[in-house]
């Protein structure tokens, strides 16, 4: 059982066959420990495809043709049981309480292929800081958010800039970005190959298909060596399910939103293969003005199992997309124009035109072959494959003054165009494609029952292709390419646009030079690595040791700015390795003290290698140092549960990127009005320490509560040289500036919150969750920060379920976030302090100049869900 993947346990679902029967089997399931009812147990008759999911309060009836046999009652994170039963002259049989004890175990329960590869943590035994999610919390919790919004109610979890479009928020873990947090697929690095960020509307159905996220906070215990410096969130998918039954599922929200899911699986038939299948549709107008978005999702896994030695499951999903994008902007700009405020678009010929749309389509593969080799080896294999086609839109050239309104004059510059012939207005399509290629395999050894050995490779390669296409000529007949760095046809006439379609952009873009603006470069990115662990357990002590080693080596290509004889760049080959190690002391199962230590040398993402976006290479580009201390305590007992760490980070020549959107009266830039400015800080040290506690209690039967506090002090060292550049690549200033103890920001350096469930009947339960911030800097790296407004911020949900008969449920959840629609601000991009100056203005005590996103306002979400 501890192999199997229990989502029907989620859904409520069990698949039947035509059957005659007349015997009933009736019971009621409890948790030893808390003697209270389970609900969404799974208990079956063996041999047969009859049986049922509890109710709330744990009740299950069966109806079999069987006289006798035996039941199996099986719930992820319990120990299964199996009960012999037999009818005499009745035809109904009362089983009575089953008592079922936790388990050990739980989430490796979960994990039904890759074994090897994926990479959990139990609280118990890995002396790490970890929280879980759970698939059915994923599903309540998400409603119409990035994947990013179900993980906010974790210790050192900041999410913001939610309000510049589906799928374009920012998540930092303990005071670091995506970039320097890992994020793994079913143990597969999925972070950019060349900067490590994430993208999270190329992961747009996450939602619909992770069945569990774990995050571990700082080093945590991957053995790949991978950049897992604020914490590696591991997100587990959905296999091949071992039971017959499907669902479908509608859902609406604010702003017109709409979401429809369905999904099916056979089963695991009796020749050893299954499949499982699911496919959405979403749209939406978005939360702010002109921030429309839809897409799709597929998934899709085959199954099969050879023999009791060899196990395949084959997985293909994507998430093609499309939405329109919302950038921060001055404080005094929403004073005018709304909350709701988007500079971004303005209306041709009767249609509003958004000129900053984000598209992409990344179908992921991979097969995976977990071998048993004998009772005490095993080997664990995953091959993966990714494509990734799209990019972001933006304007060539200057649409003029805004209107009264604060909406683009994009009419007039239709209209010049038109009568010009020629495109001085444009909107051109930033193109990131990319071919992803890779495989881990990891082989696992057990000396004895205490004593396990891994030795494992990491192989990838990376081809991206970056260039810019026209999509739209705005009335214009042609654009003249006038930029200075293209060498091979200067003042080229372009004239081919393309569409920003999601499932156009995998084969339809520009691929002749002629057909490409601004710039056209690539590079290949190979990465080898090995890594190994030595892990030491029993039911009190158990200890880890882990290392790895890797290369890394990058080639870039520009055909844009360099003649054919030199157009390939120096080949740059980097050596990285990691160690770490932790120790846990369980005094009498309610007690657990840990603590790990561990020490990056990070090879420098390949946008750090290369100066300036050409082929030369930066000499002061060297490794990144980490280094990382962690202590924790862990308390347990039969009503509450609470974990509290102590973490200290150090990180030694790195670098970090600032952006701002220009504004109209800007002192520095006015002629850049409304573009995007980027900063790249080089040689930053930084400092990150803290406190974490998280803790779960159960005071009465049906009361379930959750809370979490983080208390962190993240703070800059020393100096850094800073460079800025415009949206085309120009250097605009280089500067030497002292940040030593520098706040750093994006992200909340206090935080805590307190969440409760409470069942009011067996099939209708309410949850809500409290979450409040406070030393909330601007994301800017200096010397003195701005610190932004504290908040606070409550989420409320009902749960209803209806079982229509013995296989079939009727499900309903509402969701309503922000609930009393507190107006905040989530994230600053400057940091301008008032200064008493005449016509100054400010709000809640920061200026007006500062270019900001306010997080949403009140936002709701209901949905209906038929299992059958």
């Amino acid at each position: 059982m501890k192999n199997r993947l229990s989502t029907v346990a989620l859904f409520a679902l069990f698949a039947s066959t035509a059957s005659y029967a007349q015997n009933k089997l009736s019971g009621v399931v409890y948790n030893t420990a808390s003697n209270t009812a389970l609900s969404g147990v799974e208990v079956y008759v063996k041999g047969t495809s009859d049986g049922f999911v509890t109710n709330q309060d744990g009740s299950f009836t069966i109806t079999t043709n069987l006289n006798q046999g035996e039941i199996e009652v099986y719930s992820m994170g319990y120990v299964s049981k199996t009960i012999t039963f037999s009818f005499d002259s009745t035809a109904e049989l009362n089983l009575g309480t089953i008592y079922l004890n936790e388990s050990t175990e739980s989430l490796n329960e979960i994990v039904v292929m890759a074994r090897g590869v994926i990479d959990v943590a139990e609280g118990r035994k890995t002396p790490i800081a970890v929280s879980t999610i759970k698939g059915a919390d994923i599903e309540d919790k998400i409603g119409s958010r990035d994947i990013t919004g179900v993980m906010v109610n974790t210790p050192s979890v900041y999410v913001t800039s939610e309000s510049s479009g589906f799928g374009d928020t920012q998540m930092y873990t303990r005071g670091f970005d995506q970039s320097n947090t890992a994020f793994l697929l079913n143990g597969q690095p999925i972070n950019g190959m060349e900067d490590g960020n994430m993208y999270w509307s190329n992961w747009s159905g996450m939602g619909d298909i992770a069945n569990a996220i774990q995050i571990q906070r700082g080093l945590g215990s991957s053995k790949l060596a991978i950049s897992s410096v604020g914490g590696t969130i591991n997100f587990i998918t959905k296999a091949t399910e071992m039971r017959q039954g499907g669902f479908l599922k509608a859902g609406l929200g604010n702003d017109n939103y709409f979401k429809s899911t369905a999904g099916y699986s056979t089963g695991l038939l009796e020749n050893g293969w299954g499949v499982t299948a699911l496919f959405s549709h979403w749209q939406g107008d978005g939360y702010n003005d002109m921030t429309a978005g839809q897409g799709q999702n597929y998934f899709v896994s085959i199954g099969y199992k050879a023999n009791e030695k060899h196990n395949f499951n084959f997985l293909i999903t994507g998430a093609p997309q499309w939405h329109d994008q919302n950038y921060a902007k001055s404080i005094s700009s929403y004073q005018t124009f709304g909350l709701k405020y988007n500079n971004n678009w303005g209306v041709v010929n009767g249609e509003a035109l958004n000129d900053r749309r984000n598209y992409y389509h990344k179908p992921v593969l991979n097969l995976n072959w977990d071998w048993k080799i004998n009772e005490l080896s095993n080997l664990s294999t995953v091959l993966y494959a990714s494509f990734g086609r799209g990019g972001g839109t933006g304007p060539i050239g200057s649409a003029g003054p805004a209107l009264p309104d604060g909406t683009k004059n994009l009419q007039a510059a239709y209209d010049a165009n038109v009568l010009a012939g020629e495109s001085n207005y444009a909107i051109r399509s930033s193109v990131n494609n990319h071919a992803w290629y890779g495989v881990v395999s990891n082989f696992g050894h057990k000396f004895n029952d205490n004593l396990t050995f891994n030795l494992g490779l990491d192989l990838r390669s990376y081809q991206g292709d970056h260039f810019r296409q026209l999509t739209n000529l705005m009335g214009g007949s042609y654009l003249v390419d006038n930029t200075s760095t293209r060498l091979r046809d200067p003042n080229a006439h372009l004239t081919n646009t393309f569409s920003t379609n999601p499932w156009k952009v995998l084969s339809g873009f520009a691929k002749n030079p002629e057909d490409k603006y601004g710039y056209d470069y690539s590079e290949t990115i190979n990465y080898g690595g090995l890594f190994t662990q030595l892990e030491y357990a029993n039911d009190r002590f158990s200890a880890f040791f882990q290392g790895a080693v890797s290369n890394q080596s990058h080639v870039r290509w520009d055909y844009y700015q360099y003649t054919p004889q030199e157009e390939k760049s120096e080949k740059v080959n980097n050596v990285g390795y990691n160690v770490k190690g932790g120790l846990s002391y369980n005094i009498d199962n309610k007690h657990t003290f840990f603590g790990n230590a561990g020490y990056y040398s990070r090879q420098p993402y390949h946008d750090n290698i290369y100066m300036s976006f050409g082929n030369t290479v930066n000499p002061f580009s060297e490794n990144e140092e980490i280094l990382g201390l962690e202590l924790g305590y862990k308390f347990v007992s039969e009503f509450v549960s609470f974990n509290i760490n102590a973490y200290k980070t150090t990180w030694a020549n790195r670098i970090e990127s600032e952006v701002k959107t220009v504004g109209d009266n800007d002192p520095d830039y006015p002629q850049l009005a409304g573009q995007q400015l980027f900063t790249i800080n080089r040689g930053v040290k930084q400092d990150h320490q803290g406190i974490e506690l998280d803790i779960q209690a159960k005071p009465l039967y049906n009361l379930e509560v959750k809370g979490f506090a983080s208390i962190g002090d993240w703070r800059y060292k020393g100096s850094t040289v800073s460079k800025v550049r415009t949206e085309d690549r120009e250097i605009l200033e280089t500067t030497l500036k002292d940040i030593n103890n520098g706040k750093v920001g994006n992200t909340a350096q206090t935080s805590f919150g307190l969440g409760a469930k409470y069942k009011i009947l067996p099939n209708l339960s309410i949850d809500t969750d409290y979450r409040y911030y406070q030393n909330l800097y601007a994301n800017v790296q200096r010397k003195e920060n701005l610190e932004l407004p504290s908040f606070g911020l409550i989420d409320a949900g009902v749960s209803y379920a209806l079982n229509l008969t013995d296989k079939n449920r009727l499900s309903f959840r509402v969701n309503v976030n922000n609930l009393f629609d507190t107006e905040y601000i989530s994230q600053s991009n400057t940091a301008n302090m008032l200064t008493g100056a005449e016509g100054e203005t400010a709000y809640k005590g920061i200026n007006t100049t500062n270019q900001v996103y306010f997080g949403f306002g009140r936002t709701w979400n209901a949905s209906i869900k038929f299992t059958f």
